[in-house]
């Protein structure tokens, strides 16, 4: 049973007709503990354990919630004189309900993060030593294209129509578009200092950028490919996402060890201490929680998006969390 369907399954029916939703499970990768975890989001409570993947920071699932896809930060020395695109790293396709992994996929240098096309067909990954990212075809189970973006490229976006991709390069300040159809790049957008994490506004006509050792946010315009406006937050941004009001922006600052929430319409900040060192962050949508997870601890932060306040904590079993997956 996919876990769409199990989504569907999971439907009560409360006596006055109404019904309410299954919450989402959260797909936590927990790097250095070799292990990636699901978390019942209602409960905060892990519910299985998927072992067998080496160092996974990346990860994605496919639309319908059958596949998780999940990048290694662990790459073997390449032979001498052998190619340098050898592949010397391994992406991980994982079925949640069967609960095991179901087949890797060599890649050419580790992988830092993924995203996925709404179809479900590709999965792109960041390869920062390579200078550019890989393309799979998961029909195939196998890279089909690589294409050379920039200086250690770190995250992709992907738009909701599947024309076009958005790669961050954080070796030269700059954003590379995709087109997806010809599968290279189309244009270079600015961005700022040492750009990493990416997210759209909710009509895709801005791109949000934290860049890690400028301490800054900026406001890049899809159309016109420059910053219209930076937002200085903290020391050593790492992660970023836009809340489900479409406006504030959540951002983690691991130098300070702070949280904060930026209205980006008025540039209002509000700051939550967590400590040590908040890392990567994801929204969990309709659910008005954020996770935020510690680079220096085993744990995941429940932040409530309109109150700022941490809800709950989940103790994580190794490692540190990394980029989430959520399924509905």
């Amino acid at each position: 049973m996919s876990h769409l369907n199990q989504y569907i399954l999971g439907l009560v029916c409360l006596g006055s007709g109404m019904f309410s939703f299954a919450a989402p499970t959260a797909y936590i990768p927990l790097g250095t503990a070799n292990e990636v975890i699901a978390v019942d989001v209602a409960s905060g409570k892990i519910i299985q354990r998927y072992s067998g993947v080496e160092n996974p920071h990346g990860l994605v699932a496919t639309p319908d919630g059958e596949y998780l896809v999940a990048g290694s930060l662990k790459e073997t020395p390449i032979p001498t004189g052998a190619p340098s695109d050898t592949p010397n790293s391994k992406l991980y396709i994982i079925h949640p309900e069967h609960g095991h992994v179901m087949a890797e996929i060599p890649v050419s240098g580790w992988t830092h993060h993924e995203a996925i096309t709404p179809d479900g067909k590709f999965v792109i990954s960041t390869h920062p030593t390579r200078g550019g990212i890989s393309v799979v075809d998961l029909i195939k189970n196998k890279v089909f294209k690589t294409i050379k973006t920039g200086p250690a490229p770190n995250y992709t976006l992907v738009t909701k129509d599947g024309k076009r991709a958005f790669v961050s390069n954080s070796g030269n300040g700059t954003i590379s578009e995709i087109n997806i159809a010809k599968w290279e790049v189309s244009r270079s957008l600015e961005s700022g200092p040492s750009p990493e994490h990416l997210v759209f506004s909710p009509d895709e006509k801005t791109i949000y950028v934290a860049n890690d050792r400028a301490g800054t946010v900026s406001k890049v315009s899809v159309q016109s490919g420059k910053v219209e406006r930076t937002y200085k937050i903290g020391n050593r941004l790492h992660g970023l996402d836009i809340g489900d009001d479409g406006k504030t922006l959540f951002v983690s600052s691991r130098a300070d060890d702070k949280l904060v929430a930026l209205d980006t319409i008025t540039g209002e900040q509000r700051v939550l201490t967590l400590s040590p060192e908040p890392y990567h962050l994801d929204k969990i949508p309709g659910t008005g929680k954020v996770y935020v997870s510690s680079s220096k601890a085993p744990k995941i932060w429940v932040v409530d998006q309109k109150t700022f306040t941490v809800t709950d904590t989940i103790q994580l079993p190794g490692g540190e969390g990394h980029q989430i997956a959520v399924i509905k």
